[in-house]
């Protein structure tokens, strides 16, 4: 089975270690759930994992590439990071219309004309937008803007999707259909998932396995069902519990 495994990664800001990671492996056509408390290193950990942050040392070895991220030049990176997409919580629209930010990263890699069509107008539909296609992408609410960074990150139909709460500020309407297109996508194109939330009873809806930072690093890991069911670790104990945790 292919996966994608992290090994002795480390960041550090201004001289103080932010994230470290001695071994992680994430199989690959599975949904991950990555919980923890505010300034765990979770955005970090998928920072580094779509080459936007550089850790001081450590390897990525990503469905048969093998990565040394501190000397990964960006010529080389490029082929690697359009294996993946990425989501933030607050998604970036470009003047344009809905159409056109949805397609931009596929002509960005040169793909004719006729596929990107294809592909833009499946994107649209999945998210519920076909209606707004050549309406501009600044007119849209903040639930659509988010369906639209979905699309534009599905379209290109990465092995690897990486979510940082991107339903962290939608109303119920938007997450159901944000939920939705991430399970099906899941389901029929085998894609890897790694979706960082503060939404716990989301993580059980969604992920097949969850792991739990704490203070930069990855205390817990497993199946979603013992992870909130039988968490071994004091941490997580009290983090699923809601008490405060130190």
């Amino acid at each position: 089975m292919n996966r994608l495994k992290l090994k002795d990664l480390i960041v550090s800001f201004e001289g103080r270690s932010v994230l470290e990671v001695e071994h992680a492996v994430f199989d690959q056509g599975k949904i991950y759930g990555i919980v923890g408390p505010s300034g765990a290193g979770k955005s970090t950990l998928l920072r580094v994992m779509n080459l936007l942050e550089r850790p001081a040392c450590g390897s990525m070895h990503l469905f048969g590439t093998d990565v040394e991220l501190p000397s990964l030049t960006y010529r080389k990176g490029v082929p690697i990071q359009r294996k993946m997409a990425f989501v933030a919580q607050r998604p970036s629209m470009f003047q344009a219309t809905v159409f056109d930010n949805v397609a931009l990263g596929l002509k960005y890699r040169n793909v004719d004309k006729a596929t990107v069509r294809a592909r833009v107008e499946h994107a649209l539909e999945l998210v519920e937008l076909s209606p707004h296609a050549r309406q501009r992408a600044q007119t849209l609410s903040g639930g659509e803007a988010q369906r639209i960074a979905l699309a534009r990150a599905l379209v290109c139909e990465p092995e690897l999707l990486l979510l940082d709460e991107p339903t962290a500020s939608l109303d119920p309407y938007n997450i159901s259909i944000f939920e939705r297109v991430i399970l099906e996508v899941n389901r029929k194109q085998r894609t890897t998932i790694l979706m960082i939330t503060h939404n716990l009873p989301q993580a059980k809806r969604l992920a097949d396995a969850c792991l739990f930072l704490h203070k930069g690093r990855i205390v817990e890991q497993s199946d979603t069902d013992s992870f909130f069911r039988r968490p071994v670790s004091t941490e997580l104990q009290d983090f699923v519990s809601g008490r405060m945790i130190c």
